[in-house]
């Protein structure tokens, strides 16, 4: 009995083994144009022989910071993990907003905003960053995408905004945007996420940005939780039909901006 309970100990320590965590984010810096910069960290598929999809990934307002780590908080154990590479192989950028700055430079906590018309430093220093990733990496530049939660779901619509043939869809969770913007960005299919209960960003910054979408011809998917306050993150992202929606998505027009 006690041989038959350390074989089978051992046999699951080897299962374990066997579906460990292998994929890792690498730490990176960039220095562009203007002092533009930014730490990020960069995860690239096993197989670079061709090109691979990129997901890029914008964090909240709690992980910003210069230790080039915790913008990974929720999002390692999903992107990094054995099954999502193996069945969505591709390339996960997360971008660090330094302290202080935003991804967009509004107020979150208003039911309504107005887009500004020049990004912010940190969104100036990203855009920059992503045309150098798309040529220095074998990027599949028909499957980009930009997913983001709370302060990383305004800087999601501002993105799609500023660069709107650049991607091929956008997933903002728990964000807002100026519904003045849904007409440059209604070709982008969007997949929007809110709390019905957010009592940090209104949710009617998300259900108006989808009516005025649907207004210009859009089709968005909204998804909205009826009893998640400032957290639909926790919901959206281990969703496994989100990326068998994202990956679907492509984009034939693909300029670099």
């Amino acid at each position: 009995m006690v041989k038959k309970f350390f074989i089978s100990l051992l046999l699951t320590a080897v299962s374990l083994m066997a579906f460990s965590q292998k994929f890792t984010f690498k730490p990176f810096e960039f220095h562009g144009d203007c002092d533009a910069f930014l730490k990020y960290r960069l995860l690239i598929p096993a197989d670079t022989s061709t090109p691979k999809p990129l997901i890029v990934f914008l964090h909240g307002a709690g992980e910003r910071g210069n230790d080039n780590k915790k913008q990974l908080t929720y999002i390692d154990t999903i992107f990094a993990s054995d099954w999502f590479q193996a069945k969505y192989p591709s390339f996960i950028l997360a971008p660090q907003c330094p302290t202080g700055q935003k991804w967009v430079n509004v107020d979150w906590s208003k039911p309504y905003m107005k887009q500004p018309d020049e990004p912010s430093q940190s969104m100036f220093a990203l855009i920059q960053l992503l045309r150098q990733i798309v040529s220095k990496y074998p990027i599949d530049t028909t499957r980009i995408y930009v997913i983001g939660l709370s302060m990383g779901g305004f800087g999601t619509w501002d993105l799609l905004y500023r660069m709107n043939h650049f991607f091929a869809a956008g997933v903002p969770i728990c964000g807002g945007a100026d519904t003045a913007i849904a007409k440059s960005i209604a070709h982008i299919p969007v997949w929007v996420f809110h709390g019905a209960r957010d009592n940090v960003v209104p949710v009617t910054l998300s259900r108006n940005m989808v009516k005025t979408l649907k207004k210009y011809g859009a089709n968005p998917i909204y998804t909205e939780y009826p009893d998640v306050k400032h957290g639909a993150w926790f919901k959206a992202l281990p969703n496994r039909k989100l990326y068998q929606w994202l990956f679907n998505q492509k984009n034939t027009n693909f300029k670099t901006y």
